[in-house]
């Protein structure tokens, strides 16, 4: 019981990356580029998303290991692959997940045919999934505290939040003048299902008894471990008999917990080929009300004897029977808020290759200079309950046609140093097509990878030249 705990942990981490979409970000020929910069420099006439087809994007990765080490044919035993992946990992390395499908969007100009303010609209379903690795307590699972007498493992190492929910979301952009493009987006979030511990604190230790007599141990558990669920109590009560991922999307989609956030984002250009970016998304919250069930462990023991508690590695089940004994486990029913993990980016690109479009004039565009290719840095960061994730990003964009644009992105992470990724966005009579790939080297053996990424989508633009 304990290992399979200490393996699912592990095979969590296989799924870990952040929200950062570099590809995506001020890929401007890709209506969805809004969603990252609400002011980015998008202009048409209308757009609508593909339903269900218009946004699919799903990230895995490690920043520590790979598949590879946990199931490799090396006749290595299992036992030690957990054991070495344990001691190669740090409570420092976390696991993201992000997943998102759009379920619908759409965006127009209003203000008339001269005017440069747009409005768009959506909305998406949502998975997050953050955790630190919890190192000390992988340890006492795995091998008990028989051979770490006198060391205290450290309780905080429990650090996890995952959430299921839906966003709608209506923003508002404009052109200022030549020079800067603003824009705003309000989102409603629906919760349809949370589970939070992140401020645990405490330790669990065993000390050799001084008093000289042989094999009398101490030992001390100060714990103060919470977690904090909506929507989900529910689900593990012997008299429930639904479905349980139908109930988390109808939650998610109709009765969830309620939040608000904002995003908000600008275009600049210093020169008609210089050009500075950044947004912050996603600074919200929500409200969790809805089937809500936080359980704590908190209180000290104190034992003295002849075995400490935890070392008995013949019954593993001892490590939690034991342990519910000396912490009184206690259930509230108080309502609590969560914040969104809020990101920001920022970037400056340098456009060159001037080329003048076969178009006819068309007196509503912001210029009739064009350039082929564009090289820039993207800067991106995301609150953690620890430290910010940050990741930095050089870029390079080229228009191969009049509809066909090409993006590649060199990032580095926490995840990987050698993260190559590529984007391809044509549009075929008035759909747009779109595909953006991350870390593509890894897909020589994805077991070893540590991080993959893909986006996809479809959408039905009318651009203003197209009037």
């Amino acid at each position: 019981m304990r290992k399979a705990a200490v393996i699912l942990a592990i095979i969590a981490n296989f799924y870990g990356f952040s929200q950062n979409k570099q590809v995506l970000y001020n890929f401007t020929s890709i209506p969805q580029s809004l969603l990252v910069n609400p002011g980015a420099d998008v202009s048409y006439k209308y757009y609508f998303g593909i339903p269900l087809l218009s946004g699919i994007s799903a990230n895995v990765g490690s920043s520590s290991y790979s598949a590879y080490d946990l199931f490799a044919d090396n006749g290595v035993d299992f036992n030690d692959k957990i054991r070495n992946i344990i001691q190669k990992s740090s409570s420092n390395d976390k696991t993201y997940i992000n997943e998102q499908l759009e379920v619908f969007s759409g965006g127009f100009r209003v203000g008339g045919s001269e005017s440069q303010s747009y409005v768009s609209f959506g909305l998406y379903q949502e998975f997050d999934f953050l955790m630190y690795f919890p190192k000390d307590l992988a340890i006492l699972a795995v091998d008990g505290n028989q051979n770490y007498i006198g060391r205290s493992f450290d309780l905080s190492d429990l650090n996890v939040k995952a959430e299921v929910l839906s966003v709608f979301h209506v923003g508002f952009h404009k052109k200022i003048n030549k020079k800067l493009v603003l824009g705003g987006r309000f989102k409603m979030y629906s919760s349809g299902a949370n589970a939070t511990s992140t401020q645990n604190s405490g330790f669990i230790y065993t000390g050799q008894n001084t008093t000289g007599i042989p094999n009398i141990y101490t030992q001390i558990i100060d714990s103060n471990l919470e977690l904090r669920t909506s929507g989900i109590a529910k689900f593990t009560k012997d008299e429930y008999e639904g479905s349980i991922p139908g109930d988390v999307a109808r939650n998610t989609f109709l009765g969830g917990s309620l939040g608000l956030g904002i995003d908000a984002g600008l275009t600049y250009y210093f020169k008609d080929n210089l050009q500075f970016t950044a947004s912050i998304i996603d600074l919200g919250f929500i409200k969790q009300s809805k089937d809500i069930e936080t359980l704590t462990y908190k209180g000290k023991y104190q034992y003295d004897g002849v075995q400490p508690n935890f070392s008995n590695a013949d019954e593993p089940e001892n490590i939690f029977d034991e342990f519910e004994k000396a912490i009184p486990r206690d259930t509230l029913y108080n309502k609590y808020t969560t914040w969104r993990p809020t990101k920001f980016n920022a970037s400056i690109q340098y456009s060159f290759g001037e080329k003048r479009s076969d178009e006819e004039c068309n007196c509503k565009a912001q210029s009739m200079r064009k350039y082929v290719n564009a090289v820039g840095a993207q800067m991106f960061a995301m609150t953690t309950p620890q430290n910010p994730f940050i990741a930095f990003t050089a870029f390079y964009k080229r228009s191969i046609l009049e509809k066909l644009d090409v993006k590649a992105t060199y990032t580095l992470d926490a995840f990987s140093n050698k993260n190559i990724g590529f984007g391809l966005s044509g549009t075929i009579g008035k759909v747009n097509i779109y595909a953006l790939v991350d870390n593509i080297l890894e897909f020589r053996d994805v077991s070893k990878a540590n991080s993959m990424a893909f986006q996809f989508g479809l959408n039905y633009v009318l651009q203003d030249l197209d009037e």
